[in-house]
């Protein structure tokens, strides 16, 4: 398919209804276009839209006007099923919480894409296991979340981001819940993938140090998209 962006946002407006009547207005026409091997970053403080945003560049909520494509696909005009779908082969996501499979190894949990993705059993281990290594975790396949720390929480998680090639990778606060040496680290881990595998990355974040490292910063404020900046 020829498109050219990865993320195409056109006027994207969010509404809640609080009550029959009353319309709360969350986003107002918001553009943002990202091209395919970038590595940029929403920087927003709390009750700014950024997860709002988030949700709806994640596929997890629809806009209430506005255009949408990712890799040329129309998300507004899909179904739930399809919306499904692309979340789990376009997007790959970082939340800060991690979001791990608490009874599950590490290598369970970056099979758990491919399985939805029906890739058979043993093209799911050994990607997994390449996944696992490439973000120095090679060492700890087995080990369950319980018996990590929070960095390599983290590094299980940004490999299982990674499980069916996707699209986009959608970082939420990634770092949020480390310390700062650990911080670093996963940071660096996003660098050395965009350097090496030309990843395309979004970067949620109300840091401003960790914005100034990525290509292009977007900053929104109460809604609207304030600044478009390249550091």
């Amino acid at each position: 398919m020829d498109y050219t962006y990865t993320i195409y946002m056109k006027d994207i407006k969010k509404s809640f209804y609080l009550g029959r009547r009353k319309k709360l207005e969350v986003l107002h026409g918001v553009n943002i276009t990202v091209r395919k091997g970038e590595f940029i970053s929403i920087v927003g403080q709390s009750g700014s839209g950024k997860t709002t945003l988030m949700n709806i560049i994640g596929g997890l909520d629809s806009p209430t006007s506005g255009t949408y494509k990712l890799e040329g696909v129309d998300l507004l005009k899909l179904s739930e099923n399809e919306l499904s779908d692309i979340r789990n082969s376009k997007i790959g996501f970082v939340f800060q919480t991690f979001n791990l499979i608490p009874r599950s190894s590490a290598l369970r949990n970056v099979e758990l894409p491919m399985l939805y993705q029906g890739v058979r059993s043993s093209e799911r281990k050994a990607r997994a296991k390449e996944l696992l290594e490439m973000v120095g975790m090679g060492d700890r396949l087995e080990h369950m979340p319980n018996e990590l720390s929070g960095g390599q929480k983290q590094r299980v998680a940004i490999a299982r981001s990674l499980a069916n090639d996707p699209a986009i990778i959608l970082a939420d606060e990634p770092t949020g819940a480390l310390d700062t040496k650990t911080g670093r680290m996963v940071m660096n881990i996003f660098h050395r993938l965009h350097e090496s595998h030309n990843c395309t990355i979004v970067l949620i974040t109300h840091n401003d140090r960790l914005a100034d490292e990525t290509q292009r910063i977007y900053t929104i404020e109460d809604g609207r998209i304030v600044d478009e900046r390249v550091p």
